[in-house]
């Protein structure tokens, strides 16, 4: 949707407004990553205490998500109609309380089938939060905020994995789980009651044959699509490497503890300092050497995890997520500066990023069970290639060419 004209000018760098945006808008990554993540930690808990597969317990992850990637456009759609901020608050909230509920489920099966209703009530804050900053926030500031808002998503993924994975050493899971889950209700409190008014929203009447339609806008975008696959297998390869460290540290030759392995957590810090770093240095020199940049980091990193050596180990789990957190940081400024009609219908790329979450991390349970964790790296290491090819091909029409005033200026759209 294009900013209608108005004497008001969006929030920028400083502005009376900017800082209550992000503020909210971190808040906002902080509950709904908390709730998409915090059983993370204790996939092997829940394989031992319900007698479950590791896949198996994967799927209290990969369903969470999918269900949030099938999710995400319908809510996007929804937001073009009865407004952002709604669509954002209200299942934040809902999916903070049944997050409180799930902890005590008596059996495996009704634990999924609430870890994949709170993947839908999630969608609404990814599928709409780069539609709000991109019309609330100058462009100039974008990128900035954009890394703000992936800061909270960072840290909330971290507080969702080390909450619990502290916690259960001294409490059982359940308790482990349901302190993560009274967090991130906090967080959504301070969401809901914090953030603005949308300013420059404009509601619009909404069907099936115009979402299809705005679909198509997108998807016809070659560059666009390569940013959804972008988002597709970057993130399946981080979730996956997420799912299945905990199994290969706990085992031979490690044996750590499960508090130890918590700290490895500790690791997803780096990708709270990239992400908020690489919106300012994208803005300054360019998207798309960051942007590949990132994606070597990950690899190097994944590499330094398959040697049986513990201090390798822990240096690949720093870089990884570094990289992983720089990239989609960038990405995700990328898809809002270019999307600039139909905002709501481009979290195609948030659909791509969960669901690759969902998918890749699901079948990185089989890579696990047949190869161990030469199997995962192997598994990963292709799909995070398959990335870095797809983020050279979006910076071939850029190169050695000024990007903010192809940003401005194209005939075509920003490129």
């Amino acid at each position: 949707m294009l900013r209608p004209p108005s004497v008001e000018q969006g929030h920028t760098l400083g502005s009376a407004g900017y800082r209550p945006t992000t503020v909210a808008l971190f808040a906002a990554g902080m509950t709904t990553f908390m709730a998409l993540y915090y059983v993370q930690a204790l996939l092997p808990q829940l394989f031992d205490h319900f007698g479950i597969s590791p896949t198996t317990s994967a799927l209290a992850v990969s369903l969470t998500t999918g269900f949030l990637a099938v999710a995400i456009i319908p809510a996007s759609v929804l937001s073009e109609r009865f407004g952002r901020v709604r669509v954002m608050v209200v299942p934040a909230v809902a999916a903070s309380l049944i997050g409180v509920v799930l902890p005590w489920s008596p059996t495996v099966e009704i634990l999924l089938a609430g870890r994949a209703l709170q993947g839908v009530l999630c969608a609404g804050v990814p599928a709409v939060a780069m539609a709000y900053l991109a019309e609330e926030v100058e462009g100039r500031s974008l990128g900035t905020a954009m890394g703000r808002y992936v800061v909270g998503t960072t840290i909330g993924g971290l507080a969702g994995r080390l909450i619990p994975g502290f916690a259960v050493d001294v409490v059982s899971w359940q308790w482990a789980l349901e302190i993560a889950c009274l967090v991130s209700l906090g967080f959504a409190v301070v969401f809901a009651r914090t953030v603005p008014s949308a300013r420059f929203f404009v509601p619009q009447r909404v069907s099936p044959k115009v979402m299809l339609r705005n679909l198509l806008v997108h998807l016809w975008d070659p560059q666009l699509r390569r940013l959804f696959l972008l988002g597709f297998v970057l993130t399946g390869g981080f979730v996956t490497v997420y799912n299945f460290v905990g199994y290969r540290l706990l085992r031979p030759p490690f044996g750590l503890g499960e508090a130890v392995v918590a700290l490895v957590f500790l690791m997803y810090l780096a990708g709270t300092f990239s992400s908020a770093s690489a919106g300012p240095v994208a803005d300054r020199v360019g998207r798309w050497p960051v942007l590949c940049a990132g994606i070597l980091v990950m690899l190097t990193g994944l590499a330094l995890t398959v040697p049986d050596r513990l201090p390798l180990v822990l240096i690949g789990m720093f870089l990884f997520p570094a990289g992983f957190c720089a990239a989609h940081s960038v990405a995700s400024a990328r898809v809002s500066a270019r999307a600039t009609e139909h905002r709501a219908e481009a979290s195609l790329y948030l659909f791509h990023y969960h669901m690759g979450s969902s998918v890749v991390g699901a079948l990185g349970g089989l890579a696990f069970s047949m190869f161990g964790w030469v199997g995962v790296a192997g598994y990963v290491g292709m799909l995070v290639g398959v990335g870095l090819l797809a983020g050279f091909r979006c910076g071939e029409r850029t190169r050695g060419r000024n990007p903010e005033r192809l940003i401005t200026q194209s005939p075509d759209g920003p490129v």
